[in-house]
């Protein structure tokens, strides 16, 4: 069936407003979305923080009386918010289409490095001999599109890692420290902040027939005593500075480091709270999101 949509050019404050209105109109669901361009990359914690031009849109069966309903929302305006302008209301026919079909191909298998190939699971991969880690868009962060995800890879598949244990710090969807294994490392360790994270790692782990024991996953408060040959954290600066002295005591002497998850104006802040345990390499960029590795002193 189609639907229609009616979506609105709000300020941030008005958003509860709308929303309430819409559903009293007998909306299907609504959504916010960024109409400006303006991303927002670390809320203070707590607060879940809207643009400052914000788009609510709100979805009718397309049998839904429009007239009447814009009208329902002009009126609503004008009693709600009387000393304010009007509103931008635009109303538009969405047209019937396999949705789950469109979303599928949106994703396709992508190359990080020489060896390493992140597939979906209803995609070919593309070479057999290559080191494919089978990986669908779920709850969790991490599926490779992402530009610090995508440096995280690439760093992994030019590491030797044969032998070695790695611990994936935010891990996600599992999605580094699946690749760390399936690149030669001999045990990962998954830590995050979130339970549905560490159940994506290990759906992931065994959609990608890796042994359970090799990978274990842990909240920050159950992880035990660890010491890796690498660390990689793909999160947010704050955490990363935060938890500097925690991750490098993670960290073996000569052990690698890949911090990611960074914006390019935060390089001097994060290499300056590595710096006293890491001799750090240049920073790596992508897309205006930066890479900074490293090796741990001996002393």
């Amino acid at each position: 069936m189609s639907w229609l949509q009616i979506k609105i050019e709000i300020h941030p404050d008005q958003a509860e407003i709308f929303e309430d209105l819409l559903l009293s109109a007998g909306c299907a669901a609504v959504t916010l979305q960024d109409s400006g361009d303006q991303p927002i990359f670390e809320p203070e914690l707590g607060t879940t923080p809207l643009w400052q031009s914000t788009t609510i849109t709100g979805l009718f069966s397309a049998e839904h009386n429009l007239e009447m309903t814009l009208d329902y929302i002009n009126k609503a305006q004008q009693q709600l918010l009387p000393n304010q302008p009007a509103a931008k209301v635009k109303a538009e026919i969405l047209e019937d289409k396999d949705w789950v079909r469109a979303w599928m191909d949106e994703y396709h298998p992508m190359q990080f490095g020489q060896r390493l190939w992140i597939c979906p699971s209803w995609c070919d991969v593309p070479d057999p001999d290559a080191v494919n880690l089978m990986l669908d868009p779920g709850l969790a962060f991490g599926t490779g599109t992402h530009p610090t995800t995508a440096l995280c890879l690439e760093w992994l598949d030019s590491q030797p890692l044969d032998g070695k244990a790695v611990i994936d710090f935010g891990c996600g969807s599992g999605i580094l420290g699946i690749a760390a294994l399936l690149l030669g490392a001999q045990q990962a360790t998954g830590i995050d902040i979130d339970p549905q994270a560490l159940q994506a790692s290990r759906d992931n782990v065994q959609r990608n027939q890796v042994d359970a024991s090799r990978f274990q996953v842990f909240l920050p408060d159950d992880a035990p005593p660890l010491q890796a040959d690498a660390l990689v954290a793909n999160i947010l600066a704050g955490p990363l500075v935060s938890l500097a002295a925690t991750l490098a005591e993670q960290v073996k002497p000569e052990g690698l480091l890949c911090l990611s998850g960074l914006l390019a104006h935060q390089d001097n802040e994060l290499r300056a709270a590595y710096a006293p345990w890491f001799e750090l390499e240049p920073t790596a960029t992508k897309e205006g999101w930066i890479r900074i590795t490293g090796r741990r002193k001996t002393v």
